[in-house]
Order: C-alpha cells, then sequence, then structure tokens
C-alpha cells in the first residue's frame, strides 16, 4: 500500500548544506535538545541550529568526548549525559532537561547505531531496536510536556531508508527465536523510528506538536564504524 506524495517545492538539493538551508531564519529564543549532536550528521545538525541563534542542548554518551567535538561549535551549546540503551540514564537525562528548560521547540532524535554485531541492553533487548527506537520511545515521553507548552514544537525522528529492508517483527524484535541479521535488525529499528514519527503527529495534533521521519541520505560517518 502506498500513500500520496507531492514534491515539496523547495530551491534545496542533496548537495545543500544544513546552514545553506538555515541561513535567513532566526532560532533566536528557541531551544533545541538534539540526541548523539557530537558525531556525523548530528555535529551538523548542532552547528546549524546554533548559528541560527537557538539554544542546544546535547544528548551524549561520552560528555567528554562530545565537549571536545563541539569546542568549535559558536552559539549557545550545552551537553547533557545520555545514553539511549539505559533506561535509568535516559530518565535521569530528561530531569535534567526540565531543569534547565521549561519548554523544547525543537527535538531531533538522531543518535544511532548501525549493523553492529549482535548485543543487548541489561534488558535482553537486541541492541540496534533498544537504542535506536525503544531508547528514543522513553526519551520523548519523558520530555512530552517540555513539547508540548511549546507552541508549535517540531520533533524530527532520524530513519533511513534502510526501512525497505524489512518491516517491525512483531513476534520476534529482539531475534530470540531467529537467526541475528545485523541489517534485519537496523532495517525494523528504522522502521520504527519512521512508524513512530507518524503516530506521535497524529497524538501531537491537539497540542500544536507535529513530528516528521526522515531519510538523511547515504553519507559516510562514524555511523559506519561496524562495516
Amino acid at each position: 500500500m502506498t500513500t500520496p506524495q507531492a514534491p515539496i517545492d523547495s530551491p534545496f538539493g542533496y548537495r545543500s548544506t544544513a546552514l545553506e538551508v538555515i541561513g535567513g531564519i532566526d532560532l533566536t529564543g528557541k531551544t533545541a535538545f538534539v540526541t548523539g549532536g557530537y558525531s556525523g550528521l548530528g555535529t551538523e545538525v548542532v552547528r546549524a541550529l546554533a548559528a541560527a541563534g537557538a539554544r542546544v542542548l546535547v544528548g551524549a554518551r561520552r560528555p567528554d568526548k562530545a565537549a571536545e567535538d563541539l569546542a568549535e561549535v559558536t552559539g549557545a551549546v550545552e551537553i547533557v549525559e545520555l545514553d539511549l540503551s539505559d533506561p535509568a540514564s535516559i530518565d535521569a537525562c530528561a530531569e535534567e532537561v526540565a531543569r534547565r528548560t521549561g519548554q523544547l521547540d525543537i527535538v531531533i532524535n538522531n543518535a544511532a547505531i548501525m549493523a553492529c554485531p549482535l548485543a543487548r541492553d541489561a534488558r535482553g533487548y537486541e541492541s540496534q531496536f533498544a537504542t535506536n527506537h525503544l531508547g528514543h520511545f522513553q526519551l520523548t515521553a519523558r520530555i512530552w510536556p517540555l513539547l508540548k507548552v511549546a507552541n508549535g514544537a517540531r520533533l524530527v525522528s532520524v530513519s533511513s531508508i534502510g526501512h525497505r529492508l524489512n518491516g517491525l517483527s512483531i513476534e520476534d524484535p529482539n531475534f530470540e527465536h531467529s537467526d541475528y541479521d545485523k541489517w534485519l535488525a537496523y532495517g525494523q529499528a528504522k522502521s520504527a523510528n519512521a512508524l513512530f514519527a507518524l503516530q506521535l503527529d497524529k497524538l501531537g495534533a491537539a497540542h500544536g506538536v507535529r513530528a516528521f521521519a526522515v531519510h538523511p541520505g547515504g553519507i559516510v560517518t562514524p555511523l559506519q564504524r561496524h562495516l
């Protein structure tokens, strides 16, 4: 089943940079939160948002590394510790974010792992599904009050064309009863990211919150460390 798609009238293309796209937009007074905003695409997202005047909170599993990688970024950038595979860390991060700000205007669920060897979190969940989807699901639920009060908040779920590999396995999402395949695991995590955005957009309508899923393109970043 397919749904009708219409081209978006835009002067930008696949060669456009984040700074070009955000040029002329003033985000002064806005607060953004970006997970994994210190590596690969995340770094460029943070750089662009900060350049436009936004205050940017960066969720980072390695705060010291994040501080080093973002040292040259100009603007109001703050780092908050976050391990998306650890529920306790997610709750602590959400509490810290709420302590620092009363609202979030922009949330970009960007952090991810890809095609890694089989690993499980402390609960036994497959690591790609746990980190890429479940972690962001829990985080968004915890910071939801900050989005609702922002009067027009936007959330972007960074998915991937990898969602075409396969859908979500409801029967065996953690490969407990089937052989682990790193690409099928990645594909279902990215499918979950897209489905999450679709449903969140419906739920957020009453509060003026919009949610979108995006395929960022095939770009060589540290995300491919396992390839």
